[in-house]
This record gives C-alpha cells, sequence and structure tokens, in this order.
C-alpha cells in the first residue's frame, strides 16, 4: 500500500504542470497565479520526493529523475516538428512564447526575454512531467508505447481549452488542415523519443502502478519487489 501511495501521489504532483494551462484557457483562474498556487509548489514536492525515496523507494526516485529526463529531452523531438509546421504556416503561433506571457502576466504588455524564457522552461518541464507519468503509468519495456502515449497527448491537446482559445476550434481545422497533422506528428515524435530514451535510461521495466498494486494483492509475485533490489537499480 506505501508502493501505491507514493506512486499516486507521484502521479497526481506531475499531472499538474501539464493541467494548470488548459485549466487557465478554460477560465479556472489565470496561468500565473496558476502556477505559483500549484505549479511551483509539485515542482518542489516532486523534487522532496524523488530525494527522500532514494534510500528505501529507489525505484520511484530513478523513475522521477530519469523519467523527467527522458521527457524533457523528448521535447526536443516534438519542437522540431512543431518548428517545422510552423515555418509552413500549418501552426499559428509560437506557443511556448504565449506559455510564458500568460506566465508572468504580461498580457498588455507583450513578451520580454523573461516571460520567454519562462515559456519554454514551462513549455520543457510539461515534457519532463509527461516523462514521468509515462515511466510509472506504463513502463519501459514496450518502446513502442511511447508513441501511443505521445498520439494521445497530441489528440488530448487538439480538444482542449487550449486549441479552442486560440480561435481555431477543435481539433484547429479552422487554422488549416495542417494545424492537426503538425500536431500528432509533433507528439508523435516526443513519443517515440520518450519511449527509446527512457528504455535506455531504465532498462525495461514494467508500470510502476500496476505492480504496486499488485504487491497489495501478492507480495511474492509482484515485480515491484524485485525492482527495488541493487542488481536492478
Amino acid at each position: 500500500m506505501k508502493a501505491v501511495f507514493f506512486t499516486l501521489i507521484t502521479l497526481g504532483l506531475a499531472t499538474v504542470g501539464p493541467l494548470i494551462f488548459p485549466a487557465a484557457q478554460s477560465g479556472h483562474g489565470n496561468l500565473a497565479a496558476l502556477a505559483s498556487n500549484f505549479l511551483l509548489p509539485s515542482i518542489v514536492l516532486l523534487a522532496a520526493v524523488a530525494v527522500l525515496a532514494r534510500r528505501r523507494e529507489n525505484w520511484l526516485s530513478r523513475s522521477i529523475v530519469r523519467g523527467a529526463l527522458a521527457g524533457a529531452i523528448a521535447t526536443i523531438a516534438l519542437e522540431i516538428v512543431r518548428l517545422l509546421g510552423f515555418h509552413f504556416g500549418y501552426m499559428p503561433g509560437n506557443l511556448p512564447r504565449l506559455m510564458g506571457v500568460l506566465l508572468l502576466d504580461r498580457f498588455a504588455q507583450g513578451p520580454s526575454l523573461a516571460s520567454d524564457f519562462a515559456g519554454w522552461a514551462y513549455h520543457v518541464w510539461n515534457g519532463a512531467s509527461f516523462g514521468i507519468i509515462y515511466v510509472l503509468l506504463i513502463g519501459t519495456r514496450r518502446r513502442w508505447a511511447g508513441a501511443v502515449f505521445g498520439i494521445a497527448i497530441g489528440l488530448g491537446f487538439l480538444v482542449s481549452p487550449v486549441v479552442i482559445s486560440l480561435g481555431v476550434g477543435y481539433f484547429g481545422l479552422q487554422f488549416s488542415y495542417g494545424f492537426p497533422i503538425t500536431v500528432l506528428l509533433a507528439h508523435l515524435a516526443f513519443g517515440a523519443a520518450l519511449g527509446v530514451l527512457s528504455y535506455r535510461l531504465l532498462g525495461p521495466q514494467p508500470s510502476r502502478l500496476i505492480s504496486a498494486l499488485r504487491a497489495t494483492r501478492c507480495p511474492t509475485c509482484s515485480g515491484l519487489d524485485g525492482a527495488r533490489s541493487p542488481a536492478r537499480n
């Protein structure tokens, strides 16, 4: 039950970053306030969990740190595709720049160097958050599962309040047919990179959540106990 509890807590903290932007765009507060009240505390708490878990729950610490690293690096693959789509006119603007303006509450003043940095940092953190979620929820054994995970994120984005707030309609079809294609290809690239990177950084490990749930029913037949051993960490 302790493993289930810590896994669920970690998943909850990791979802804060990706959720506050859609929440702000749907009218549930402004992004600056949501970042101050929820995002920053969630980052601090995730770091605390990673540090405190190193001694007794090393699998969780490794999943947080290396999953976040895999997700952050995989964001580069997403950006390559997104920037190509923007170059060919399939995307309406620079989303990280918009996020930075909203994060620093500079909508009236416009972007600045500080807001650009904040927007890109938030964008990369979202990639890191999805890396943590992927490792704990799905596991790293099937590298192709990362691509499916990425497509699911892309589909979620296309029907989210973020896209509606851009004034391009569901799936962005009011802007161009290339909008959903670019979004899905970018997230496919992210997911594929995440699947490969997480496998290389953590090795083939199962879903930590499923393993923890199984351990509550049959401690001797769960893969989680074995994953805690030094040989497999």
